[in-house]
């Protein structure tokens, strides 16, 4: 299926955004309003990497993201690694890629027994990653015609005659009211998925990294979001995309830090990632984590993570953290208006020529939707939310302020 294929580097396009970004030296407002987690996305390929990485990190953060592909398949060493993670104080997520039929039968108890083994310190399960940026991005008609997928109880002619559907509703001429077929389409993908429904049969809260369709990807059933900073582009329309959606259907948020450029150094300056996790806690998010992949053999012990990073990690903690490792949200977190986009609209929003949901080429309503982007975010920042026209999450009462895509003042 689209969404299981796991990228482990960040795909991000550039979205020009002017608005005007916060960045204070200390938050201010702080109320005890819900816990906060910050910490590190390992992403090594042995044990004593990740011990390594823990004592470095310890003094100053409550969690440890376990995200290493080789390890993910090595029993022994998750819990040597987990074991480890969770004596030093710290709580853990879970990485070990999809479903996969060789190695799920090992991996999934994991995931069963984590409360009794690791008690509170357990928060879940990253499953999978950026399934909308895949949907978004990926040779979906090449992938289709020439190699079809097939996972679990899905079959390659299955999703080959779903997206037959999809093309037969650009044929006949009615490509621009089909979204909402592309957007069942996309939810029935997580139903298909035996990974995914075991974790929600099992009451596992679900994680996942994304750069867009993070609407979408809650309404599938992920219980917490990552925003993706990196890239050349601007955090704040990400944000208010991941921050409404959240917002309205009730889920938690969070923001992790990876690539700036596609070479070393990998992630920007220290000073810049302080910065950013400073705007991702005073706009609600519930986690901040530095990704930290590749680990290069004979190279940094520590990946691509430098003391900037290192110390950027411990001047937020010494800012904002309390003194029990669980840090408070920012009163700032409410925003003041809601931009309402059209129903089922999976357009990119990356630049005016983004695809909509990775199909179809941008339409009559994309100018407007643009325009309306633009103003808003300059017009109040991180203060804005995005959401989409859907009665089940109406935003009646909820905002100061609420403008639908295709108003003209």
């Amino acid at each position: 299926m689209r969404y299981l294929l796991v990228a482990t580097t960040a795909i991000l396009l550039v979205i020009t955004v002017t608005a005007a970004l916060p960045t204070p030296d200390r938050p201010a407002n702080l109320n005890k309003v819900s816990p906060f987690y910050v910490g590190v996305s390992f992403c090594g390929n042995t044990s004593a990497e990740a011990k390594l990485l823990i004592d470095k990190v310890k003094p100053y953060t409550n969690l440890f993201v376990l995200q290493s592909f080789p390890i993910s398949r090595n029993e022994t060493a998750i819990y040597e690694i987990l074991d480890y993670a969770t004596a030093q104080g710290l709580y853990i997520i879970i990485n070990l890629t999809t479903y996969n039929k060789t190695y799920w039968p090992m991996q999934f108890p994991i995931f069963q027994n984590a409360q009794s083994r690791w008690g509170d310190k357990f928060l879940g399960a990253y499953y999978g990653d950026e399934p909308g940026g895949m949907q978004l991005d990926y040779n979906w008609t090449a992938f289709f015609d020439e190699f079809g997928y097939h996972l679990g109880n899905a079959s390659a002619t299955t999703l080959n005659a779903m997206y037959a559907k999809f093309e037969e509703s650009k044929i006949n001429g009615t490509k621009p009211s089909d979204y909402s077929l592309e957007t069942q389409n996309y939810l029935d993908l997580y139903k298909l998925d035996i990974g995914f429904a075991n974790l929600k049969s099992a009451d596992i809260k679900t994680f996942v990294s994304d750069y867009a369709f993070y609407w979408f990807d809650y309404l599938a059933g992920y219980d917490v979001i990552f925003t993706q900073f990196g890239s050349n582009s601007s955090y704040v329309q990400n944000i208010d995309l991941i921050r409404g959606a959240a917002r309205l259907q009730n889920k938690d948020w969070g923001a992790i830090i990876t690539w700036k450029y596609t070479q070393p150094p990998y992630l920007d300056t220290g000073d810049a990632i302080y910065k950013q996790m400073i705007t991702a806690y005073q706009a609600g998010a519930k986690y901040v984590i530095l990704f930290d992949y590749p680990y290069v053999e004979g190279g940094n012990p520590y990946g691509i993570l430098q003391d900037e990073h290192f110390y950027a990690l411990e001047r937020f903690s010494n800012d904002v953290m309390a003194a029990s490792k669980m840090m408070t949200l920012s009163g700032d977190s409410i925003a003041d208006a809601v931009l309402v986009l059209p129903a089922n609209y999976g357009w990119g929003m990356r630049s005016q020529n983004d695809t909509i949901w990775g199909f179809w080429e941008p339409d009559a309503k994309s100018t407007q939707v643009w325009s309306s982007t633009r103003l808003l975010l300059f017009q109040y920042g991180i203060h804005l939310d995005i959401v989409y026209d859907d009665p089940a999450f109406p935003v009646t009462g909820k905002y100061e302020h609420v403008y639908f895509w295709n108003q003209t003042s």
